[in-house]
């Protein structure tokens, strides 16, 4: 499990670094996304911070943690989501939980139910 942990761990802070990049890359300086990682509680986020004219931007964008070795996707406002990208990587369906589903729905989606 510390293996698959530790693997994980990569993972994320990889995936997550990326998405904040990329979002870097197309916004204005004041706003600013951010990758926060949380490796001793296994808390994973990505947050755009900032200012829109007078309006103050703060965005979860995506929220993900690890419980129990599994993925635990909280929040999640990408454009194709997270749990296609933990896919591709080779990450089996049965450690990737949609968190953001009601426990009495996830057992109709594809993915693990906790």
């Amino acid at each position: 499990m510390v293996k698959d942990l530790t693997r994980y761990r990569t993972l994320l802070k990889q995936l997550l670094q990326k998405y904040a990049d990329f979002a870097n890359r197309s916004s204005p300086n004041a706003i600013n996304t951010i990758a926060v990682f949380d490796e001793e509680h296994d808390h994973y986020f990505i947050h755009t911070i900032g200012w829109r004219d007078l309006e103050r931007i703060w965005i979860t964008t995506l929220y993900l943690r690890l419980y129990e070795g599994k993925f635990y996707i909280e929040i999640d406002w990408t454009e194709e989501g997270i749990a296609t990208e933990l896919l591709a990587a080779g990450v089996p369906k049965e450690d990737i939980v949609l968190a953001f589903h009601h426990p009495s729905m996830r057992p109709y989606t594809e993915f693990a139910v906790a």
